[in-house]
């Protein structure tokens, strides 16, 4: 290793931030022969409840759309920022089953016979496989929901304590506990092999349908496998230092902003130290009250308006708290730089919710904002509300900006050809 890498280190340090080697290497993606690429992330936000779109879509498409209520808490960096009206997902019906199908494209949720479909995040996650020390991070302001699946339809848990979060990506264990992990996972790979001989073996007595139902099983297990092989190489490297407290976990389950709050700052420090680079959030609304200034009814009563005045206005305050959560984490991003560029710049971040009009559980016309990643943005893409586009369109664009040159995903046959690379 170069005695200049060993200075940067000692430097990041000096800050109060030692990054992990990858990124290091990436740093010095300027030096004369390093061609070697910054990473690029994504990250994918769903609010469950709906946004009311009045407050959000301006009157006219195009440049020079005027400032609506939402998107003002990141007016300085509106030209990062593109809104979208028109996108939905072809079949996806089953009102507020459909926030499962909100990466997946999966048709018909609320049928009977519904399997879902792997998720944006990934299927990103299983096409890059990149190498760093959380493969993806599902997170969640309600324990247990996600809208991230695996390649068989299978729900990946969303953690919804920051805590347990930050401990995984930052805090060190004594070598006792780091030994202790190793041997975990070392005995997960035993049962990983155990298992794989065995159904190898039982493989050859089955018929075709069995066949079938076993290859996948064997599928996931092969995907543990080696999730346990990399994270046990990834054990004995040194978790990157960041001078923050650990965040505290917040108990009212119903303060979905706060918890948003500190979700968003974990990956603000995860996409920095480059810990991960793919994300999920489920921004889970509740039958409650929030505690927010001027609420008095619950958010989901408050979804279900019907049109009155008086629960639109306290939609308005909730949604409008949203928006100035999101607005924060793209201006951390933006202003925080990585070799010359933001991170805004590497990051895609697309925010919405399953739920057009969460009034009448309507699934159509999707609010759909989608910032950085270098894109041309700035614009408000108004496509047809009666035949809509594609939302994977959107997402098939994502995935080429990841270097991924699929000719589809979910209901997507070309990407959104009004959205261009930069």
């Amino acid at each position: 290793m170069s005695h200049s890498l060993h200075a940067r280190r000692r430097f990041l340090r000096g800050t109060g931030v030692a990054l992990a080697l990858p990124f290091l290497e990436l740093t010095q993606g300027t030096a004369k022969g390093n061609t070697r690429e910054l990473p690029r992330r994504l990250v994918c936000i769903c609010t469950g409840l709906g946004i009311h779109r009045e407050n959000l879509y301006p009157t006219k498409a195009g440049r020079d759309w005027e400032l609506t209520p939402y998107p003002e808490p990141f007016k300085d960096i509106r030209d990062q920022v593109s809104l979208f009206s028109g996108l939905s997902h072809p079949d996806v019906d089953g009102g507020h089953s459909s926030e499962g199908c909100f990466l997946t494209a999966a048709v018909h949720p609320g049928g009977t016979s519904f399997k879902n479909s792997i998720s944006l995040d990934q299927y990103a996650h299983e096409q890059l496989a990149p190498d760093t020390r959380i493969p993806s991070l599902q997170l969640t302001t309600s324990d247990g929901t996600s809208i991230s699946f695996s390649r068989h339809g299978t729900s990946m848990p969303g953690e919804g304590k920051p805590s347990v979060v930050f401990k995984k990506l930052f805090v060190t264990g004594t070598p006792k506990e780091i030994q202790q992990q190793v041997d975990r996972l070392k005995d997960g790979r035993s049962v990983m092999d155990s298992v794989l001989e065995e159904a190898n073996s039982l493989n050859r007595k089955l018929g075709p349908q069995d066949k079938q139902r076993l290859d996948e099983y064997l599928s996931s297990v092969r995907e543990v496998e080696l999730r346990l092989q990399k994270a046990q190489e990834w054990s004995s490297k040194p978790k990157p230092k960041v001078e923050v407290d650990p965040p505290k976990d917040i108990a009212d389950a119903t303060d979905i902003i706060g918890r948003s709050n500190l979700l968003y700052d974990l990956m603000h420090l995860a996409i920095q130290t480059d810990s991960t680079r793919i994300f999920s959030v489920s921004l889970f609304g509740h039958n409650a009250v929030p505690p927010i200034k001027g609420i008095s009814i619950d958010w989901h009563s408050l979804s279900h308006h019907g049109n009155d005045p008086g629960k639109l206005s306290q939609l308005k305050i909730i949604e409008l708290e949203q928006f100035k959560s999101l607005g924060m984490f793209l201006s951390k991003l933006h202003k925080t730089r990585e070799a010359g560029e933001s991170l805004l710049d590497r990051s895609m971040v697309v925010y919405g919710s399953n739920l057009g009009n969460a009034n009448s559980h309507d699934t159509k016309n999707l609010p759909i904002l989608f910032a950085g990643g270098g894109f041309h943005h700035g614009s408000y893409h108004a496509f047809d509300s009666d035949k809509n586009t594609p939302l994977c369109n959107l997402y098939l664009s994502m995935l080429h900006r990841l270097g991924l040159e699929q000719k589809a995903f979910g209901s997507s046959r070309s990407t959104l050809t009004s959205l261009r690379m930069t």
